[in-house]
């Protein structure tokens, strides 16, 4: 049985394989370049403007293809929904670091009614160790944190069970470990 393609491979095996798994190899480029679209045309707004709709019939249409498109969206990864509660709790976790894009995960609630995102300005977290010596300390925190002394004062860090770290001046971080002497410290981890 012989089998003659367009491409003119007729009876090279290679070649007619080739020939089978381009159209094939189109198909899956062009899947692949469709996510980026999807991603643009989806939002939370084409719900909302569904409600708008005064014909139940119509309205109805308007939620399906926008709850379809949405659900598609986040099973291809594109969309992730993200609740009051994680977005605090990567707030704790970065805590001291510069994340720039963090701020864009200010949600809707998070205002403080005068459209400015409430910041994290402290967090106190149980002390798993200190190590090094004094004025120049290394605190692990039990949530995985590394924050290390920058300046030079005396701090007693034995039996430490709690740190409380807070924002100073110009972007800096003191830390008070049981609520003795604030001392300057960078995150490290």
């Amino acid at each position: 049985m012989s089998t003659t393609l367009e491409c003119g491979c007729a009876g090279v095996p290679e070649l007619e394989t080739f020939a089978m798994i381009r159209p094939i190899a189109a198909l899956a480029l062009l899947g692949l370049t469709a996510l980026p679209a999807l991603a643009e045309d989806v939002s939370t707004a084409d719900v909302y403007a569904c409600k708008d709709i005064a014909a139940d019939a119509e309205r109805l249409a308007c939620y399906d293809a926008a709850v379809g498109r949405l659900k598609a969206a986040e099973d291809a990864g594109e969309v992730k929904t993200f609740t009051r509660k994680d977005v605090e709790q990567v707030k704790r976790d970065s805590f001291g670091f510069s994340i720039p894009s963090l701020p864009k995960l200010a949600f809707g609630g998070e205002h403080d009614g005068k459209g400015k995102s409430e910041d994290l300005k402290e967090v106190t977290e149980a002390v798993k160790s200190v190590g090094g010596a004094r004025g120049a300390l290394r605190i692990t925190l039990e949530n995985g944190q590394v924050w290390v002394q920058i300046d030079d004062k005396s701090v007693n860090p034995r039996g430490q069970k709690e740190a409380r770290i807070y924002q100073a001046a110009l972007g800096s971080y003191k830390m008070k470990l049981d609520g003795g002497l604030a001392f300057r410290v960078r995150r490290e981890k």
